[in-house]
This record gives structure tokens, sequence and C-alpha cells, in this order.
């Protein structure tokens, strides 16, 4: 099919782009299996349509909360002992970057019942049209600025390969089950979304991958002939394929990658 919507009708049409059923590719199907995977991998780890922007909700159990007010583990070098607390929750595989957490609302300036929103609200906005909404905007923007500076964002780390989301925050103040809302970035499922193996650039990348596992087996077999005079070129198509791949990554950088953020400081 030349829209496939599987795994096997993505490699299919790889494999016919490359000359099959007229020509014979040899490459083995565990191979193939293996390319397909790093394929995906790729396109998830790069291309902006290989995630979706998510949030998710997580309760904090008595355990977790428990293992990061003790101690935790500790490592020694010499005569030195380190200590590490284990102030994190394990987050799925599926979730390659997290942007940051929604905050705990425990300032006095918006968390209590007599606050400064409340207030507004009560004695300002009785009525719609009682206040001008740029006067609104600024108020609200101001009581921002007080909860940005008297409650600073929860500051957090996290590596993907880890699967540890580390919560840099005095956690006696945080009540057990409580929720927190994870802002994240997760993989697509291509079994679940299939029209990712109908992506064009996915398409291109794997037979590119076919092409150059192909011409590494037939690498080995430089300068014999097949019957009718037939000559294997496996370095040939090797190093086409070798092109093709750097000029997939070119496009890949240009269109499809989100550009990286620089660090100021």
């Amino acid at each position: 099919m030349s829209k496939p919507s599987s795994r096997q009708e993505l490699i299919d049409y790889c494999l016919r782009r490359l000359g099959a059923p007229v020509l014979e590719i040899n490459v083995a199907d565990e191979q193939i299996d293996d390319l397909v995977d790093d394929a995906i991998q790729y396109f998830q780890e790069r291309h902006f349509d290989g995630v979706e922007r998510m949030y998710l909700k997580h309760q904090l159990t008595p355990t977790e909360k428990s293992n990061a007010t003790g101690i935790g583990t500790t490592s020694a070098a010499g005569s030195t002992i380190f200590y590490e607390g284990r102030n994190y929750i394990d987050i799925p595989d599926s979730v390659i970057g997290i942007d940051g957490i929604w905050k705990f609302n425990t300032n006095s300036i918006s968390g209590s019942f007599f606050n400064l929103q409340y207030q507004l609200f009560l004695n300002d906005l009785y009525y719609f049209s009682s206040i001008d909404i740029l006067h609104y905007s600024m108020i609200k923007r101001y009581i921002e600025d007080i909860n940005w500076v008297l409650g600073a964002d929860k500051k957090i780390r996290f590596n993907k390969r880890q699967g540890r989301l580390y919560l840099d925050i005095d956690w006696t103040n945080i009540q057990e089950n409580e929720w927190i809302i994870i802002d994240c970035y997760r993989v697509l499922d291509p079994t679940q979304y299939t029209k990712v193996y109908n992506d064009s650039f996915l398409k291109k990348y794997l037979t590119s991958l076919i092409k150059r596992q192909w011409g590494q087996n037939l690498i080995k077999f430089q300068g014999v002939k097949l019957p009718g005079g037939i000559e294997l070129n496996g370095r040939q198509i090797y190093e086409d394929a070798e092109r093709e791949l750097e000029q997939i990554k070119q496009v890949m950088s240009s269109e499809h990658e989100l550009p990286p953020l620089d660090m100021i400081g």
C-alpha cells in the first residue's frame, strides 16, 4: 500500500521502493526489524510530529514522601561520605521531556479564602462594567509578580534515560496523597496512532536505512558476477544510501526539528 498503516505495510512499502519483488533485497528480516525500531526511535526523538504535549497527573504516595524525607542512599569517596535523597518519582518510558510541574499553591497571597484575588472580585468586579479591563490586567500581573517573588517555581531535574523526575522541594510541606500536574512531552505510539507509519519523513528514512544495510551486506561480495553477467556492487549501494541519509538528516534539522533553546547566563 502507498499509505502504510501498520509495521509490516511500512516494511513492504520500503522494500518496493528499493526494487522488490523485481529485485531480491538481501537483508534479513531480523535486520529489518532492528532498522524499523531505529527509524521510529529517531522519528520520536527528533521530529516535532513524533511527540505530543501532555499534562499527566500523579498522586504523591506516602511511600514517596517517606523516601524523600529520609536519608536515601550513601556513597563514599575515600574518607568522605555523600548522601543522596530519594526525592524523585518514577516516570513512564514514553515521556522523553518535562517542562515543569504545576506549582503547589501554598502562598497566602492567593491560597486563602481572603486572598487578594478574592477581594478584587468581591469589591471591584461585582458588576462586569465596574472596572476597566486594563486596570484589572495590571492588578493581575502585579499579583503574579508577588506570587513569583514569595513563592518561586519548584525546581525539577529530569533525564529520560533515568526515568526519574527529581522534585527539589521541601517535602515536609507536601500533604500525603497530594496531586501534581506534570507538563511533559510523550512519544506517539505507532501501534495506537497508525498514521505515524505513513509519515513521509519516516518512509524515506527507513528506506535509506534498509538500502544502507543491503549495501553493507553485499560489500564482501564485491566483484562477484551473477549468471547473465550482472556484477554485484554493494559498496556503491552503501555509499548512495549514506549520502541519502545525510541529506535526510539535514532536512530533519532544518524543517522538522524544533530548534534548541539557547542557554542565557
